[in-house]
């Protein structure tokens, strides 16, 4: 059973490395099911429908120029390129996929914690399309 540390996964958003303020990554691929079923039919029948994913993110705040506020301000309200790697420190290989997908940058919070928390920015975004696979290319 090949198992792994999650602990190196590359994060570009907009072409800005902001890999070393991650602290969490969920990439939740889902097709709609369309219904089916025909008269006659003894159970309900499904197929896939269109992809209907999203993204979730928990990103450590930092507001220096070109880091993780900053990008996320200027992509507010737009759609932008996300890409993702596995393990940043390695290859795109066919055990280190390679996923890149446009994002709907459709929610952040600028200002999130209690007090002597760690600022953080926690996100969810609809994709724009789909998520695309691939086993070759680079981060």
């Amino acid at each position: 059973m090949a198992v792994f540390l999650n602990n190196k996964v590359g994060v570009k958003v907009n072409s800005v490395d902001l890999s070393d303020h991650v602290s969490a990554v969920t990439i939740n691929r889902n097709l709609a099911e369309l219904d089916v079923t025909a008269m006659g039919d003894l159970g309900v029948k499904r197929i896939a429908g269109l992809e209907d994913s999203s993204i979730t993110i928990s990103f450590f705040n930092d507001t220096a120029t070109s880091n993780v506020l900053a990008t996320l301000q200027a992509a507010y309200g737009t759609n932008v390129t996300c890409v993702f790697l596995q393990d940043k420190g390695t290859a795109v290989s066919a055990t280190n996929k390679l996923y890149t997908a446009t994002c709907l940058i459709n929610g952040i919070t600028d200002i999130n914690g209690s007090v002597a928390d760690l600022g953080t920015i926690d996100v969810t975004w609809s994709v724009s399309g789909t998520v695309a696979v691939a086993t070759t290319g680079t981060f």
